[in-house]
């Protein structure tokens, strides 16, 4: 594996858990490895393990941009993420309501559900 890959798959730990990625390795086949591989170096090693912002401010932004572009099936991820990530539950709703305000009512009232679904899974784990 590269120099890339290895940072990639230390921030994808750092930021999602060891239990996530566990799993996502686990669940890796032959036909979806390569896309494991890109996302572990580009999306991880590359954008996230820049130290141009802070990974409060890249959860938010990735958790907007989620939303703002109709793509809800990694908002549940992302918000647990912020456990890690220092985004706070207002950080959240901070980038959820310029979801609605630029990119519509709908996708951002669609976000906040999972948001707040995620964020009471998770106090009633911590209980």
């Amino acid at each position: 594996m590269s120099e890339r890959h290895d940072t990639g798959m230390k921030v994808r730990r750092a930021v999602l858990g060891d239990a996530h990625v566990d799993r996502a390795e686990a669940a890796k086949s032959e036909f979806d490895a390569p896309f494991q591989a890109l996302i572990t170096e580009a999306a991880w090693g590359t954008v996230w393990a820049s130290g141009a912002i802070s990974r409060r401010e890249r959860s938010m932004l990735t958790l907007a941009l989620l939303a703002a572009t109709g793509n809800f099936d990694e908002i549940a991820m992302h918000i647990r993420a912020t456990a890690r990530t220092g985004a706070s539950r207002e950080d959240v709703m901070q980038a959820f309501l310029h979801v609605a305000i630029y990119a519509g009512v709908p996708r951002a009232n669609h976000a906040i559900r999972i948001a707040r679904e995620t964020f009471d899974a998770m106090d009633k784990e911590q209980s």
